[in-house]
């Protein structure tokens, strides 16, 4: 689907309009949108617009690495937004100059429905042109970082506080999923402020003072963004070591036991092993079921054995060094 809009010569803002308006110069400015657009629609990039070929083959090809490339009359720009699902990276492509802006995404993209009601119902940013429609729009895909951020930091704020030695197990799942989050919206971030640094600091955009101060606000949020999540991960790996040394307590605490018991009965076992039970005053050995009883009782001591460690937690440890591969 195509979405257009234009500012017409007479300070006029029109919606949905045929392409072939275009043609006709009527217009200080137009936005074009192609909006999950068909195999047909995709031919207008070359056959209406005539894009370069190379920026044809990035807006079609997935997935562009966040980057601006400058033409003779155009320049070309590549941003990804988040998807707030699956934290994965979505391409949008800009083609911009002072006469249009061109906006490609094979996905849904909300923020240019806020950006285009936004125009509509400001008359006074109309004459911005391209350039603040393009401000806008990655300011509004860079806001919708936020709460990703926020989302995890609630999530490692809430384990954080439940962090203990019975239920560390599980909830160590749960940080070294919010951990991959993190490296996802990473991938994400960093090559955007790389991006907004290059806008900035181009000479090809000839942007004024005002422009680069709007600009110069996203890098800050984008820096911001990129403090978050190093803290983040920082503290995803302090509750890691945490865990870790959890574990080492415990293992040490359970080693402490188990050495006691076997201290105590390695003499017993050195007796009976060199004398025997050689007596000859000894009833049980006339027990017509004692040989079964005898079974039964070790049966019984081994399910006890079992259940007390069970419950003490220590049955637990194969688990734990399992959980510690979970990270992708």
């Amino acid at each position: 689907m195509i979405h257009t809009l234009g500012l017409t010569l007479d300070q006029q803002l029109i919606v949905d309009f045929p392409l072939e308006d275009i043609k006709k110069n009527k217009f200080e400015w137009y936005w074009v949108d192609f909006d999950e657009p068909t195999a047909l629609e995709n031919l207008l990039l070359e056959s209406f617009f005539h894009f370069h070929p190379l920026t044809i083959e990035d807006a079609l090809t997935r997935l562009q690495r966040p980057k601006i490339d400058f033409y003779e009359d155009y320049y070309f720009t590549v941003v990804h937004k988040l998807n707030p699902i699956e934290l994965e990276a979505e391409e949008v492509n800009l083609f911009i100059s002072p006469k249009f802006i061109v906006t490609y995404h094979k996905l849904p993209v909300p923020e240019f429905d806020i950006v285009r009601k936004r125009l509509l119902s400001h008359p006074n940013n109309w004459e911005r042109g391209t350039i603040f429609v393009m401000y806008q729009t990655i300011d509004k895909i860079v806001d919708g970082f936020f709460p990703m951020i926020y989302n995890i930091e609630d999530h490692l704020n809430a384990i954080e506080d439940k962090m203990d030695y019975k239920n560390s197990v599980a909830l160590m799942n749960d940080v070294f999923d919010l951990r991959s989050d993190l490296l996802h919206i990473r991938r994400t971030v960093l090559p955007m402020r790389d991006l907004l640094y290059r806008i900035l600091n181009s000479n090809n955009l000839n942007l004024i003072a005002e422009e680069k101060t709007y600009f110069s606000d996203i890098h800050d949020h984008l820096a911001k963004l990129t403090e978050m999540v190093e803290s983040n991960r920082e503290l995803t790996a302090d509750m890691r070591d945490s865990h870790m040394s959890m574990n080492a307590i415990r293992m040490n605490n359970i080693m402490m036991t188990l050495t006691i018991v076997s201290t105590i009965f390695i003499p017993l076992t050195f007796i009976a092993g060199v004398y025997g039970m050689n007596f000859v005053n000894m009833p049980e050995l006339n027990w017509h079921y004692g040989y079964f009883i005898t079974l039964a009782i070790m049966l019984f001591i081994a399910v006890y054995m079992l259940a007390f460690f069970k419950r003490s937690g220590w049955l637990n440890i194969s688990k734990e060094k399992k959980t510690k591969k979970m990270p992708r």
